[in-house]
């Protein structure tokens, strides 16, 4: 019988449905990254999402974020989120926190209810405290990386975090996660070097920016706000989606 995922079922097959449909993923962060992996998680038949965000949308985002339109400007990302979940596949399971991740919440979460975790926050303290927990509870995770002041899409890739290069955000990740014993680490990231924006803007959106100063130490006043595009945070999105669901169905592609 034809249903909303036979075109997906004709690539995976019916056991690999079954897995996604019996799948619980969290993804933190439900920006301009996150709102596009939600996306095509949902359209792929994941039966069962965490949505972790504690922002709203602002008229700002609607440049980027698949969330963002004036008719949802002040809401709150996850609620929104939901909502579009919901309308795309009523059967999934949806779980809502406003909550801004960091080593003071993270008790509210647990990794081992978890099949996979979906990193698109924007500090590095909330990566490194994602990334320990999930490595504790032995959760797969993929990580995003800097995705702000780029502008091309297709310059990301698929690497372990200790094979990365240019980026300054994984620079710092490398550094700390090294530290801190994570031996390896999925990430998506550009070798691109960031483009400096033209000028600074003056509200406090700060959705997909790659924050390493705050361990890096070389800024202690306001951080810069990045520019970014319809075409980058989403490919960055979609990318990480597709990890997830050839991971929880063990696709592997044959020549």
């Amino acid at each position: 019988m034809l249903n909303q995922f036979s075109r997906t079922q004709l690539l995976l097959g019916q056991d690999g449905m079954e897995k996604l449909k019996n799948a619980r993923v969290a993804v933190f962060g439900v920006g301009g990254v996150g709102g596009y992996a939600v996306e095509a998680l949902a359209r792929s038949g994941v039966g069962a999402l965490d949505l972790i965000d504690d922002d709203r949308v602002c008229l700002t985002n609607i440049n980027r974020q698949i969330i963002a339109t004036h008719k949802t400007i002040g809401k709150h990302k996850v609620d929104v989120a939901e909502e579009r979940v919901l309308d795309i596949n009523p059967d999934c399971k949806v779980r809502t926190y406003k909550t801004f991740y960091m080593p003071e919440t993270a008790s509210q979460f647990d990794f081992s209810q978890y099949d996979y975790v979906i990193d698109a926050i924007d500090t590095v303290t909330g990566k490194l405290e994602l990334v320990m927990q999930a490595k504790a509870a032995g959760t797969p995770i993929i990580s995003s990386m800097g995705a702000g002041n780029k502008l091309d899409p297709t310059a990301f890739e698929v690497a372990d975090l200790y094979k990365t290069s240019v980026c300054p955000l994984a620079k710092v990740m490398r550094r700390e996660c090294k530290k801190r014993g994570i031996k390896s680490l999925k990430v998506v990231y550009s070798k691109e070097m960031p483009i400096s924006p033209i000028e600074e803007g003056s509200d406090k959106d700060n959705s997909d920016d790659s924050s390493w100063s705050e361990i890096d130490g070389k800024s202690s006043g306001r951080r810069s706000i990045p520019g970014s595009t319809a075409f980058v945070p989403s490919v960055v999105g979609l990318i990480i989606a597709g990890e997830v669901i050839k991971d929880l169905t063990g696709y592997q592609r044959t020549e």
